[in-house]
């Protein structure tokens, strides 16, 4: 899959079958107007397109409001989105920056500089409650409208629902913020996962005798935080058991190394050798969220801490002992 940021770009194709949205988390809702959009691409002769934003538009409404209490919790990072776009068959992706001339930008003006001149739209799939332009002033019945006179054409898709629920990234966030982490992998199709490159850290944790491997995740908002059992893949042959901290680390010094930014911190629970005391750092890898242990505590000093680690793993271990 072909990513660009903005549309100006000489190796976009003239023509595309397009669809529009912040695909956070890229849930079974999504993956099923995927491959619609997909199979109507085929048929035409051109690629797919999914066209994104980032930051998230109500993040960017959330500051301009100074109201961050607004902005949605994040599901994904825009690293995991795309890969997921890709895993989906998509066959390029154009994330557009939102900001205040996007933001004022009127439907109409929506259309011609983006979807037509920008992209050049043929098809155009959007979701059942789709809106667009300044004030979401525009509609699916606007944007039909204009198909039918500018030549391309437009179709929506309804809901999407699993047992009589509405797959939704609001369904996704609210069963992340429940820690019920086998709704969210019913609602994904796949079990919630993070990925990036381990990075540097404090090394407090092979002080405390529990190495860590740290991912920084990108938005300060994620939709889950606490303490995990988990996968590891990226580092053997076979994912790996650990134990992992999604969160701000409470009984951690806020202005450490990593400035105070949410992390995924994961320890296995069997290093592999191969990798001796500096292997991992670098690579790529993905963490698998299973099972939620316990929200993230504040412990009182670095002995209650270990004491706490030692239970999350010996928890993490009886859970996997169970999946046998």
């Amino acid at each position: 899959m072909k990513v660009f940021r903005g549309y100006l770009h000489p190796q976009l194709l003239p023509q595309c079958a397009l669809t529009i949205g912040n695909f956070d988390g890229v849930h079974r809702g999504h993956q099923a107007m995927l491959a619609l959009l997909k199979n109507e691409a085929q048929h035409r002769g051109v690629p797919s397109c999914v066209l994104s934003f980032e930051p998230h538009p109500r993040d960017y409404f959330a500051a301009v409001a100074r109201k961050p209490e607004l902005a949605p919790a994040r599901i994904a990072t825009l690293r995991d989105k795309l890969t997921e776009l890709a895993r989906c068959g998509i066959d390029q992706c154009v994330i557009l920056p939102f900001d205040a001339p996007l933001a004022a930008q009127t439907p109409e003006g929506f259309i011609q500089d983006v979807l037509l001149q920008g992209l050049g739209a043929r098809y155009v799939l959007v979701g059942d409650d789709f809106r667009f332009g300044s004030k979401r002033a525009g509609d699916y019945a606007m944007l039909d409208a204009a198909g039918e006179r500018l030549g391309f054409d437009v179709a929506r898709m309804n809901s999407y629902e699993v047992h009589g629920t509405r797959v939704s990234s609001s369904a996704v966030r609210e069963a992340l913020a429940h820690g019920d982490m086998e709704r969210v992998a019913g609602l994904l199709g796949r079990p919630y996962s993070i990925s990036g490159h381990v990075v540097h850290g404090r090394k407090l944790g092979r002080e405390l005798g529990f190495r860590t491997l740290n991912l920084r995740f990108s938005h300060w908002k994620p939709a889950a935080s606490g303490i995990f059992a988990v996968l590891v893949h990226g580092l053997s042959e076979s994912p790996l058991p650990g134990v992992a901290n999604l969160g701000i680390r409470p009984s951690i010094d806020p202005d450490d190394v990593n400035g105070g930014r949410v992390l995924l911190e994961t320890h296995c629970l069997d290093w592999p050798a191969s990798l001796g005391a500096e292997g991992a750092y670098g690579k790529i890898i993905r963490v698998e969220l299973l099972h939620k242990l316990h929200d993230e505590l504040k412990y009182d000093g670095l002995e209650a801490l270990t004491r706490g680690i030692t239970k999350d793993c010996d928890d993490a271990r009886a859970f996997f002992a169970t999946r046998i």
